[in-house]
């Protein structure tokens, strides 16, 4: 069975994941598209050098420098986060802390959204 796949969208209506493949070169984008592609079809059995745990929930998705970052959620969700062009061998701590960000913010809507339904 086939993962479904998300987007993160911001309060203000954004994708930052959409935004970021958007931006990315031709080579770096069919990249981002493969992962995603990988990732619906294996899900949580996606292991590295594909996809990587950074603790508490959040993953990322691994090709060559392209980086996308993501959640799982109930219903065999994937929440794509963001995404980055990784130059060192870090994340960068302010990117990390927003994906946490956008992590937090998702995990609030899902709770939301659930206890309404239960209404």
């Amino acid at each position: 069975m086939t993962w479904r796949i998300d987007e993160y969208r911001t309060a203000a209506g954004e994708t930052p994941v959409r935004n970021f493949i958007a931006g990315l070169p031709p080579d770096a984008k069919a990249e981002a598209v493969a992962l995603i592609k990988l990732a619906e079809a294996l899900g949580n059995k996606l292991r590295e050098p594909h996809s990587k745990a950074l603790g508490d929930g959040l993953f990322e998705l691994r090709r060559n420098q392209v980086r996308l970052f993501y959640m799982f959620e109930p219903g065999q969700t994937i929440r794509l986060l963001g995404g980055m062009v990784k130059k060192q061998d870090r994340i960068p701590s302010d990117v990390l802390a927003q994906m946490r960000g956008y992590q937090k913010d998702a995990r609030e809507w899902l709770k939301k959204a659930n206890t309404e339904k239960k209404r």
